[in-house]
């Protein structure tokens, strides 16, 4: 069993040292517009020399106000090591845009991919982190953005420390970002659990204070209940940070976060 760091203080690493000791060899980046405007653009991190690997569509989060692709090399290049590809996006935030404007670009992005050379709908999944999970789930299960954007239902979900149950909104911003109580509903993935929604994968921090384990739980359980095959993984010692630095080279042999993600998508691959 493999050793466990310790909470958020233990993952003492700045992302742009993360970056810097991403993995190179063997991975390709390439970057590329999927939708108009300085947001619409995509890096796609390939396995050099793999023709069909199974792809990963990946959404950060920053609160829905917050972040940038480039950031997330270290996620990008250490699924590439390892055989998969991954696509990540920029997406409109607040307060240039609001709900559900950021889910219109994620299904964008997801019809962008998937016509991607070498991607196979049977092997695309998506993959979220706080905000971004709630992006990548709530694109899974409600329909609508991708019949919109013509874009295919994934393989498989992965969420990561995802806000998926989340009202009543007390956040004056959130309130702002979300519109009138009236449609709040419309925003939490948990309301759209249904028995066609595809196998996730469910994974926060037990000690997350960003977004609450409970969110993770309860969307679990609505899947379960509609007879939705889900994984659910709660790391006791991790809390909200380091659950996505687990991806990182220099940290995956302590933090179990990618493995789990591997034999995600390799039991549907």
């Amino acid at each position: 069993m493999a050793a466990t760091l310790a909470p958020d203080a233990a993952f003492g690493f700045a992302i742009d040292t993360l970056n810097r000791l991403s993995p190179r060899r063997g991975v390709m980046l390439h970057s590329a517009a999927y939708a108009p405007g300085p947001r619409g653009t995509v890096d796609l991190y390939w396995p050099r020399g793999v023709a069909e690997p199974p792809t990963v569509l990946f959404f950060y989060g920053g609160g829905w106000e917050a972040g940038e692709r480039a950031m997330y090399r270290f996620v990008g290049s250490a699924l590439a090591a390892c055989g998969l590809a991954c696509a990540i996006p920029d997406y409109r935030l607040y307060p240039e845009v609001r709900f559900p404007d950021f889910m219109e670009d994620a299904a964008a992005a997801l019809a962008w991919i998937a016509t991607r050379r070498g991607v196979r709908a049977e092997r695309l999944f998506v993959m979220g982190h706080s905000a971004g999970a709630h992006i990548a789930t709530l694109l899974a299960l409600d329909p609508r953005y991708r019949e919109r954007a013509g874009a295919p239902a994934p393989r498989g979900v992965i969420g990561l420390a995802g806000p998926y149950d989340f009202l009543p909104l007390k956040s004056p911003v959130l309130r702002d970002i979300f519109g009138p109580e009236a449609d709040w509903g419309r925003s939490q993935p948990i309301r759209f659990a249904h028995r066609a929604a595809p196998p996730m994968l469910l994974a926060a921090g037990a000690r997350d204070r960003t977004v609450l384990a409970g969110n993770t739980h309860r969307l679990a359980a609505a899947l379960r209940a509609h007879g939705v095959a889900v994984t659910q993984r709660i790391y006791p010692l991790l809390g909200h940070r380091a659950l996505i630095g687990g991806f990182a080279r220099v940290l995956a042999p302590f933090l179990p976060v990618r493995r789990a993600v591997l034999d995600f998508v390799g039991s549907l691959t």
